[in-house]
């Protein structure tokens, strides 16, 4: 299915690794001009490179989303690059780490509340303005079954409400923006892991605890493909490994004019794990 999204203009922020990395190589070879807007500059270039065969343009701006002057020059290049934004991918976020409610400090807090509250915020101003003005824009916010799950905030609680405001905005703004032909929808990853360790950044949660608890995805797969018991796999209807690819997927369709009468939607993306 053709999904009409050769040389439309779009920002995914966090798009050094992870979900980031497919997000960026399935929007490339659908032939989109990419801004991988990341603070890891060179693990953003890096799949840069991976996507040189594609027949999609990409670049990489260094960007702290936090920064709401940083995501103005960053949306600045993208347009001076290739032109008006299309697709605007709010990906960008993460837990600070893990632990028990009350063990858990203000400056921990904050720091999630800071990229997965306001750098949505900030990169949602920064392209829905020339969106809102042209009337035409699709923006897609990565979520969190976390915010949907309570098994699945177990030691992330901050993280989980960051993402249920990340929800309730996008509702709330689709409906305004809705006049104005700008769609506004959330893909909610469950357990969804790199096909290798090289494949994040320095920044990501697989680096700093991740693969620590959870092992490599060589040997989460293995596990999860012999039937062992697995980390949030065995509690799934669909027993496989999600891969970022799958949330790419969704993430095209609300891209693209496929999904023109959609707007305010949520799908979780998780094998099933979650099921409203």
């Amino acid at each position: 299915m053709d999904l009409g999204l050769k040389g439309k203009n779009t920002i995914i922020t966090g798009g050094s690794g992870g979900i980031g990395r497919g997000l960026v190589l399935s929007f490339a070879e659908e032939g989109a001009n990419v801004v991988i807007a990341t603070r890891d500059g060179k693990k953003g270039k890096e799949v840069a490179d991976a996507a040189k065969d594609f027949p999609g343009d990409v670049i990489v701006v260094p960007t702290d989303v936090t920064n709401e002057d940083a995501v103005e020059e960053m949306t600045a290049k993208a347009e001076s690059t290739f032109g008006p934004l299309d697709v605007l991918v709010n990906n960008a976020g993460g837990v600070f780490y893990p632990k028990p409610f009350l063990e858990k400090s203000r400056e921990d807090a904050e720091w999630e509340v800071n990229l997965n509250i306001w750098g949505v915020y900030n990169c949602t101003r920064a392209a829905g303005r020339s969106m809102v003005k042209r009337k035409s824009g699709s923006i897609i916010n990565i979520t969190s079954n976390s915010a949907l799950s309570p098994e699945a905030a177990n030691q992330v609680a901050m993280y989980g409400g960051t993402k249920g405001f990340v929800q309730s905005f996008s509702k709330g703004l689709a409906y305004e923006w809705g006049p104005d032909n700008v769609r506004i929808n959330c893909v909610s990853p469950g357990w969804i892991v790199p096909h290798r360790e090289d494949d994040v950044g320095e920044g990501s949660f697989w680096r700093k605890y991740g693969y620590d608890f959870f092992g490599t995805p060589e040997a989460m797969a293995q596990a999860a493909e012999s039937g062992e018991a697995n980390f949030n796999v065995s509690a799934q209807p669909i027993r496989r490994i999600g891969r970022p690819e799958d949330i790419a997927d969704l993430t095209l369709f609300f891209a693209s004019n496929r999904s023109a009468h959609l707007t305010g939607q949520l799908v979780s993306v998780s094998g099933g794990a979650y099921m409203p």
